[in-house]
């Protein structure tokens, strides 16, 4: 049997408006009580009417893990399917919804001109902005609405720039103290996680809250407490990252080990920077460095699984991955994913918070780097700073080592409701 919230239940009562918003914390209910009733009941009571039912969320991929699977749980595979890849829709409950990603507008573009009776977002604060005002002209039946749910972001954001403009919305905030289901044990590790931080405002108390100073705070204020020793035989995996910088900046190399249960272990850091050498760092030294640098860790460590590579230098990767295979050809060397700077900072963030960070003395350069990252204060939306005064280079070495883990296991069980 589901069992709603009182908050839960208040948004079914009140959501009667063409935009119906539920903005606040993660893990509130935001989304629950739309994959158990809001959605289906939409869906159903439009059907047959002229008008599409659409699905927007970040991808595809996105509205399959939030949205579809989660419904599929309560209702079943016979009345929510699949999504046929051809045709960008999936049948719910009888009825054909169109299910887009909203990371291009190309995907939305795809039924520009068509009239939306229903349409349900996922993740809204994540959307490219012109896919949103697209949507606003489908909406054009007298019984069109839309219900959508998004974590709070910066309150110069478009979407709240749309929430705060007198349009017809029902705007509902959650916290995450909202949800009586989640245990407490739950609360109260998510909340150490984001402890001091932006997203403490944001995630926990669901607040629209200007990104502003030191990005890893709980480092910053003491550094040394984040320095262990090594557990050389409980490593499972060890990954190198390496970002390669410009005339006025340097190339940047960072080790990383990972444990079982879950710990990060910053194991070893080293900057060269260009205007130390007087001809600079071509293709032909900066593999030197790196194969010293790999010698250095393999005996230190042990032999890393792979090494990635910012995937914006194509030809120094390559180079890297040719001087690699030659003397070390079990160690897998590829370009790095490069995910989102903001998703890459709120995992380090968490893994911070929940201790599982930790580095070595022999990440001087690291340890100086997550100390000196803070938020651009011009900028209009989160932004790290970049101009110099900080080591951008090594916070993207250590970040391509760990970004194939965001959105993996949590250190602390998650539930749905």
């Amino acid at each position: 049997m589901i069992q709603l919230t009182p908050k839960q239940i208040e948004y079914i009562e009140n959501a009667d408006h063409r935009w119906n918003i539920k903005s606040g914390a993660v893990r509130s209910g935001k989304s629950f009580v739309d994959t158990a009733a809001v959605v289906p009941e939409r869906i159903i009571e439009r059907k047959g009417q002229p008008g599409l039912s659409v699905v927007i969320g970040v991808s595809k991929s996105t509205i399959e893990r939030n949205v579809l699977q989660p419904m599929r749980e309560i209702y079943g595979q016979k009345r929510i399917g699949q999504i046929v890849s051809s045709k960008n829709t999936a049948m719910l409950f009888g009825e054909e919804v169109y299910c887009l990603g909203a990371e291009k507008v190309s995907q939305v573009a795809k039924i520009q001109g068509a009239s939306f009776k229903y349409c349900y977002g996922d993740e809204i604060a994540k959307w490219n902005k012109e896919v949103f005002e697209m949507l606003k002209s489908r909406l054009d039946k007298p019984y069109s609405c839309f219900d959508g749910a998004c974590n709070p972001e910066n309150p110069t954001h478009w979407l709240k720039e749309f929430i705060d403009s007198g349009a017809d919305i029902y705007l509902q905030k959650y916290t995450i103290f909202d949800n009586p289901h989640l245990p407490r044990e739950f609360v109260e590790g998510l909340c150490m996680e984001y402890e001091g931080t932006v997203y403490y405002d944001r995630l926990i108390e669901g607040k629209w809250k200007r990104a502003e100073g030191a990005i890893y705070r709980k480092f910053a204020d003491e550094p040394e407490t984040f320095i262990r020793p090594v557990a050389r035989e409980n490593l499972s995996r060890i990954i190198i990252g390496v970002d390669f910088g410009g005339n006025g900046s340097g190339h940047s190399f960072v080790a990383t080990g990972f444990y079982p249960d879950g710990n990060v272990q910053g194991l070893m850091s080293r900057r060269y920077m260009n205007a130390d050498y007087p001809k600079g760092i071509d293709a032909t030294l900066l593999s030197e460095l790196f194969l010293g640098f790999l010698k250095e860790v393999i005996i230190a460590y042990g032999i890393p699984g792979k090494v990635y590579w910012d995937n914006a230098e194509t030809v120094l990767g390559q180079t890297i991955r040719n001087a690699c295979r030659r003397s070390y050809p079990q160690i897998s060397v590829m370009p790095a994913l490069k995910k989102r700077i903001k998703d890459r900072i709120e995992h380090t963030i968490r893994i911070m918070g929940a201790g599982q960070f930790s580095i070595t003395k022999d990440c001087e350069t690291l340890s100086k780097a997550l100390q000196e990252a803070v938020w651009n204060p011009k900028a209009k939306d989160d932004e790290r700073l970049d101009d110099g005064s900080s080591d951008i280079d090594t916070l993207d070495a250590f970040e391509y080592t760990i970004e194939r883990e965001i959105g993996g296991r949590a250190r602390i069980k998650t539930f749905d409701l």
